[in-house]
């Protein structure tokens, strides 16, 4: 999804710097970059110093950034009871305070300049607990929450707007996606759980006839469409489908605008 967000980008006329976690696996990017306004930038998110140094250097060439995108993510699939607590602090350090170490290393030249976009890429997850993603929902949820915090006090006094994109997935095979995702980390386990994993993933076929999947070039033209909004909302799903899956916990404020405006006025004045 990021290398169709930063070609997207850079079609529609932006300077894009792209980052990646090792300059060795980006063959498509250096494509897309000789032929784009693209330029390509290490960057580890769960390294302080990695995010500090790209952020600057992007600062250094160019003296400001208008909109920074978060997109690095780690999705997980384990019971709470099964999971390792390293495997734990590897999504949090990536879903969660990568997302912080970016927000920390832009923020002070946007809020001197106050001007800026602060952009994560979250999930319906962030909405909505799911069935054996407690870990990966649990970041995410923590990332809505980050961002609807600052909201309330950044964009009013510095101008700094924040927003969530929440897809409902990015086009995969999803049972396979599963199966490896479970894999890497010992497969499925012969206990107590394993019936109802079985369940989860054999929905999958079900999920995938009920548009579930978006293409990332789709959820780029969301990304695209909030930065380009004169008033850019606090939330924006990606599909049809994910507003239905979302619906009783957006019904009643669909962007998150009105909520933060409500808690401004209640807690700020």
């Amino acid at each position: 999804m990021g290398l169709a967000a930063s070609v997207l980008f850079a079609k529609s006329g932006h300077k894009v710097y792209a980052t990646v976690r090792s300059l060795d696996r980006v063959d498509q990017l250096r494509k897309a970059s000789d032929e784009l306004d693209i330029s390509i930038l290490e960057q580890d998110v769960r390294s302080t110093e990695s995010v500090s140094k790209s952020i600057s250097e992007v600062l250094k060439q160019e003296g400001h950034i208008d909109v920074i995108v978060c997109n690095a993510g780690k999705g997980y699939i384990r019971t709470i009871e099964q999971a390792d607590e390293d495997e734990i602090k590897d999504v949090f350090d990536t879903n969660l305070l990568g997302i912080i170490r970016c927000i920390k290393a832009v923020i002070p030249s946007m809020r001197e300049r106050k001007s800026g976009h602060i952009i994560a890429i979250s999930s319906v997850g962030g909405l909505v607990g799911q069935p054996f993603n407690e870990i990966y929902c649990a970041s995410k949820f923590a990332v809505e929450g980050l961002l609807e915090s600052m909201a309330t006090y950044v964009t009013p006094e510095f101008n700094i707007h924040f927003s969530l994109i929440e897809p409902g997935g990015i086009s995969t095979n999803f049972s396979s996606q599963v199966i490896e995702s479970i894999g890497k980390t010992g497969g499925i386990y012969d206990d107590a759980y394993k019936p109802a994993l079985e369940r989860y993933i054999g929905g999958s076929q079900n999920r995938s006839s009920e548009d579930v999947y978006q293409t990332a070039e789709e959820v780029a033209e969301v990304i695209l469409g909030c930065i380009e909004s004169e008033n850019p909302p606090l939330r924006m799903r990606t599909s049809p489908w994910a507003e239905k899956f979302c619906n009783l916990k957006t019904q009643l404020d669909s962007t998150g605008n009105q909520g933060v405006k409500e808690t401004i006025e209640t807690m700020m004045r």
